[in-house]
């Protein structure tokens, strides 16, 4: 099967479990980065956007949408830009992120939103940008459903 091919073919909703960082349930469309993300420098937390000039996602921005990622890069300011998007209105709705820092798990805590790590599989490879996404952060789910 060619890999255009394989990109075509219809998914089908599944659910991911993993650890409980911030508790919450929320509901969204996913936005992954296969990339880890900078906080200071790195995202513009007045837009929402990423701002990192080599990262994929450049000009892309966050906001409402759950951020699927493999973690946190830099400074300890991580948490202090996310805290700035929450108060700005910016933030994502939700984070789901594989590696666990301390940078991250702050983070998630200090922008006030559902967070989940250490999923039981890889969620930015599971995960596809624009997949509905049922963030049950409290019990420890995740329910992906592709677009139709």
């Amino acid at each position: 099967m060619t890999e255009e091919a394989a990109a075509q073919q219809v998914r089908a909703p599944f659910v991911l479990r993993g650890r409980t960082v911030v508790p919450g349930v929320v509901e969204g469309e996913a936005l992954v980065s296969h990339e880890t993300i900078s906080g200071w420098g790195g995202i513009d937390p007045a837009t929402g956007t990423i701002i990192e000039r080599r990262h994929e996602l450049h000009g892309v921005c966050f906001t409402g949408k759950i951020l699927v990622f493999p973690g946190a890069k830099g400074s300890s300011g991580w948490s202090g830009f996310f805290q700035t998007t929450r108060l700005l209105g910016t933030a994502p709705i939700g984070m789901i992120f594989t590696v666990t820092t301390t940078k991250a798990a702050l983070g998630a805590v200090v922008t006030r939103v559902p967070a989940l790590t250490d999923l039981d599989q890889d969620p930015v490879a599971m995960i596809r940008t624009g997949d509905h996404l049922r963030l049950d952060a409290t019990a420890g789910l995740v329910h992906v459903t592709p677009p139709p």
